[in-house]
């Protein structure tokens, strides 16, 4: 199977759901149930593993990414585009056998979340993940993409510890009935997954140095280039609280270690343009080599956020300007 993201998909750039969710655990929730704690990974039950996502009930949706991801596709009855890719997203979600959810959400009548998703056009797909939205692509990819990006998506699950699988009385049936036309996984690269099982123990300096030695190898290698990037990313955030960096951030405004790490912290929490911002602000009061530090941190963030997203030209636009 492959594991990186292909062109026009990336896994960072979370949008701020909070308000929906701030929620209390559903009162005498088994394990793995919805509103569960990340981590548990028992059977869910579920209805169906394709459910339509609403205003009204999304929060039930947050409670179930606790445990299983969630798959979220935008779609609009007269979106051409979502006719194509809205089948692919129901065939392999049905194929993942429980490992995945997938909530569809009408644009037209859940305005609320298409909002929260920043949907700028549709399709637009993203995962939620323990509570946590996730970005994946806009616009319709081939099937082959689409099973790189769920890939992807069970990579960053297994990180946080959403591991369970649910579980929908018609489950069984649909699993079979595209089973024979299931194509086989592909092979990682032998660097690759050296990485992968690196990133599912906890290791990331391994995970870096694997990924490193795939560019060594090829350094034409995008896939591992962007995962080197997310990789150096929980690298610099791990065993850091959040009050940790942004007290840090603030009580030494001029500090560049501690303005770089609340970038980190910003975009890996979906503020994006405010890890951006912050970077470039600070960047007309550096030296040569503190220039330098904050070029190669932006062109590592680009690489996270995805080199296709909206929010990715103009701030490039704006580091070059200050470079020149």
């Amino acid at each position: 199977m492959t594991n990186m993201t292909p062109p026009g998909a990336n896994l960072r750039g979370a949008v701020d759901l909070s308000s929906l969710v701030n929620r209390q655990p559903v009162p005498g929730a088994p394990a793995g149930a919805p509103g569960a704690a990340p981590g548990a990974t028992g059977p869910v039950p579920v209805p169906s593993l394709i459910l339509d996502g609403t205003d009204a009930n999304f929060g039930e949706l947050l409670d179930l990414s606790m445990t299983v991801p969630v798959i979220v596709d935008l779609w609009a009855e007269w979106c051409e585009p979502c006719k194509q890719l809205t089948p692919v997203l129901e065939k392999l979600v049905t194929e993942y056998g429980g490992r995945f959810v997938l909530a569809k959400v009408d644009v037209d009548v859940n305005p609320q979340l298409t909002q929260a998703f920043q949907a700028q056009s549709i399709p637009t797909v993203a995962a939620v993940i323990g509570g946590q939205p996730v970005q994946l692509f806009a616009g319709a990819l081939p099937e082959d993409q689409v099973r790189e990006v769920f890939e992807r998506v069970l990579e960053l699950a297994a990180q946080h510890g959403v591991t369970g699988t649910a579980t929908a009385p018609d489950a069984d049936d649909a699993v079979d009935a595209v089973a024979d036309e299931a194509p086989a996984e592909v092979e990682l690269p032998p660097h690759h997954r050296e990485a992968y099982d690196a990133i599912e123990r906890g290791d990331y300096p391994a995970a870096i140095a694997e990924y490193k030695m795939a560019l060594a190898k090829d350094p034409r290698d995008t896939m591992a280039v962007a995962g080197l990037a997310q990789v150096n990313l929980l690298h610099r955030l791990q065993g850091k609280t959040l009050d940790e960096i942004r007290s840090g951030a603030a009580a030494a405004p001029d500090d560049l270690d501690a303005q770089l790490l609340v970038a980190d912290l910003d975009l890996s929490g979906g503020h994006v343009e405010d890890a951006f911002d912050r970077l470039l602000t600070l960047f007309p009061k550096q030296d040569a080599a503190g220039k330098n530090r904050i070029r190669e941190r932006m062109l590592e963030l680009f690489e996270v956020v995805g080199l296709d997203d909206p929010r990715v030209p103009p701030a490039r636009a704006r580091l070059t300007a200050l470079l020149y």
